[in-house]
């Protein structure tokens, strides 16, 4: 009886200080959750209502109706994909070298090239977006460079279409995934590689068999937040594409400018929103997936 009390003494003690950490960090939480519920639930519940709501305030489905009989939509909504597309594969082709090489940098001198893929990060997007319209022009850096060496005997159009577009979001985007991506070459096993290397492998074969699989958690992570991002560009595409290139943030903006309806452009940014949702959600089966292949494999 003499050895249960204290048991039970100091079961509750600890059960009494874990409860005194749980309210200690949910105090400490509830600014930032207050911050994401006014800025970013409350917004977007807003908006999903307005989308039911039509112009003589009634609740309908007139909005979506609209969306439907509108010939355009289907175009929007495939040039906003198709770039999206284009902008995360060129993502992943340029930025995987550079985020292998800086894994295999000495940590002071990879140090000091993230800097360099960290420094579009403090320059305005509009500001780097005028920046490739001077590069891509007919009379830019970019043509009067290929004529110079040959390559070229007129200017070539990669300014004001979908080749421009997609290559100023590119740029825009590298540094999105090469971070993640570069974190996950940092985590793998070097002493799989040097026993792959050990073994007769060539680098080649070592990359793409030993390192390439290990970091695929940090190539879908990348990859994914490129593309859920290039959803919402609106600067860029405006500039580059010269009112030719179309995406579903210029045609919200259409529906508030030209045409005053809140509702429309409301309907037209939840089916923006439920696409986000709808890729996010892919990804997160993507990573589960991963997950329990890579704990299967092990045991």
């Amino acid at each position: 009886m003499s050895t249960a009390a204290p048991a039970s003494d100091a079961v509750g003690l600890s059960q009494g200080r874990a409860d005194g950490y749980s309210s200690a960090w949910a105090a400490l939480a509830f600014p930032a959750v207050f911050i994401v519920i006014g800025a970013l639930v409350i917004p977007v519940l807003v908006m999903v209502l307005l989308s039911f709501v039509d112009r003589s305030g009634s609740i309908s489905l007139d909005n979506y109706r609209l969306l439907i009989s509108d010939p355009s939509l289907p175009t929007v909504i495939g040039t906003t994909v198709s770039i999206a597309f284009w902008c995360t594969l060129l993502c992943v082709l340029l930025g995987t070298p550079v985020a292998y090489l800086l894994s295999e940098l000495p940590q002071k001198i990879a140090g000091l090239l993230l800097i360099a893929v960290l420094l579009p990060f403090w320059t305005s997007l509009l500001v780097r977006t005028y920046a490739m319209l001077l590069l891509l022009q007919r009379r830019g850096l970019v043509n009067q460079t290929l004529q110079s060496i040959g390559l070229t005997a007129e200017p070539l159009q990669l300014a004001h279409n979908v080749i421009g577009t997609v290559i100023a979001m590119t740029q825009i985007m590298l540094p999105y995934f090469i971070l993640p991506l570069y974190v996950s070459f940092r985590r793998i096993d070097r002493g799989m590689m040097n026993a792959a290397a050990g073994l007769g492998a060539t680098p080649i074969r070592v990359f793409w068999t030993i390192t390439l699989p290990q970091a695929r958690s940090g190539l879908l992570a990348g990859g994914f937040l490129v593309f859920v991002l290039c959803f919402g560009f609106y600067v860029t595409p405006a500039i580059l594409g010269g009112g030719r290139v179309i995406m579903m943030a210029q045609a919200i903006n259409t529906y508030l400018g030209l045409y005053p309806n809140w509702g429309a452009a409301g309907a037209l940014a939840t089916v923006l929103f439920l696409c986000t949702l709808l890729t996010l959600g892919f990804m997160r089966l993507c990573m589960v997936y991963l997950t329990r292949k890579r704990t299967t494999s092990r045991a």
